[in-house]
């Protein structure tokens, strides 16, 4: 009989790893789904509207690709990439310091391993956030520290800092004058910036959001910085997996490097896929008004029905809390009404008051929860 991996005195990553928060959500889900008319789930923000045409087309029109497609991606792709940079965001990139990606997830996930962080190396987080952030810190083995103020830190030795503007869950907005703090922080400690701009794109009632590598935060040069962005939410390609990486030329090259030898490549036709929707614009636009306005009838029936949203100026989600229930509270009483939200406390003690709504359902289902919220309106 064969030993055991406690036994044989074997570390298993899985150890170092807290469950799996969405697994404590299940008996909830299984409530909510045995209303009358359905289950409404506003939990995880999963797009569910139709992959724009012309990205499908250009996926197809890529499927014949036999050979190993390459890891730094499509000169055409990292050109697409720094063009819509500075088309829409006023950053000024060389497509030689872009980098495909298997979604973004797999980039939070595996940054620091790849940037050669380990034991005794810290790397911090905000303190409510997106739970990867501390998995992947935690896989690399480096000690995880949340914070949002810098200057608590102390004399530790940071090399990692994560910043996530529009955030997830609470969709704040970190203005560039903070930004740019962050990043002389950073610069001073010889610490890498990591910015998350998934939502860079969805700002709401007039607000814009700064990307980390726009010259009014880092002065022109991208030195120890690197932006990550991703396509689920733009283009509806979350099931393709597409993202990217962009900044510092140096970083970018360390990590293709690593990459290259991992095996981390994009699919071929997924490149073809990215380069199409990077390249229009217009089928964004569309989109961005389809959620706009599943978040004003939302947001409009959440607070009628008592729950009060803070911060939620960009991203997908409405950061909501009550006055009478904690976040639990405020799941268990949802999915009365078949209505499946997350428990705040998913991204940090701090949440433990505020439940994150997604407003990415389809337009019927976002009627159907308005419609019901209804019956609690205060």
């Amino acid at each position: 009989m064969g030993l055991t991996g406690s036994e044989s005195g074997r570390r298993r990553v899985a150890d170092r790893l807290p469950t799996f928060p969405w697994d404590r959500l299940a008996p909830h889900k299984e409530a909510a789904a045995a209303h009358p008319d359905g289950l409404v789930d506003l939990s995880v923000g999963t797009p569910v509207d139709p992959v724009p045409e012309a990205v499908r087309a250009a996926l197809a029109g890529a499927a014949d690709s036999p050979g190993y497609p390459a890891t730094y991606g499509t000169p055409r792709l990292r050109e697409a990439i720094a063009g819509w940079l500075e088309r829409r965001h006023g950053v000024p990139l060389d497509p030689a310091a872009a980098l495909p990606t298997i979604g973004s997830k797999e980039m939070v996930a595996w940054l620091p391993t790849l940037l050669g962080l380990g034991p005794g190396d810290v790397a911090v987080h905000p303190e409510l956030a997106y739970p990867t952030y501390d998995i992947g810190i935690r896989l690399a083995g480096a000690t995880p520290v949340p914070a949002d103020g810098l200057a608590a830190l102390g004399p530790r030795r940071v090399r990692l800092v994560w910043i996530n503007s529009p955030a997830n869950p609470t969709g704040r907005v970190l203005p560039a004058v903070h930004l740019r703090k962050v990043v002389e922080w950073a610069r001073e400690r010889g610490a890498v910036v990591a910015s998350d701009e998934c939502y860079l794109d969805l700002g709401w009632d007039g607000v814009r959001p700064t990307s980390i590598l726009h010259p009014d935060v880092c002065g022109g040069s991208h030195e120890g910085l690197l932006a990550l962005h991703s396509l689920s939410k733009r283009s509806n390609l979350a099931g393709y997996r597409a993202a990217f990486v962009a900044g510092d030329p140096e970083l970018v090259g360390e990590l293709l490097a690593v990459r290259k030898h991992a095996g981390m490549i994009v699919p071929a036709p997924v490149q073809a896929a990215m380069t199409a929707a990077l390249e229009d614009d217009r089928h964004a636009d569309e989109q961005k008004e389809r959620y706009r306005v599943r978040r004003e009838l939302l947001r409009g029936a959440f607070e009628r029905a008592g729950w009060r949203i803070t911060h939620s100026e960009a991203g997908l989600y409405l950061w909501a809390a009550h006055p009478r229930h904690d976040a639990w509270d405020s799941v268990a009483r949802l999915a009365d009404l078949g209505i499946l939200v997350a428990p705040g406390d998913f991204y940090g003690a701090d949440g433990g008051g505020h439940v994150r709504v997604a407003f990415t359902a389809t337009d019927e289902r976002v009627a159907a929860a308005a419609k019901r919220l209804a019956a609690l309106e205060v």
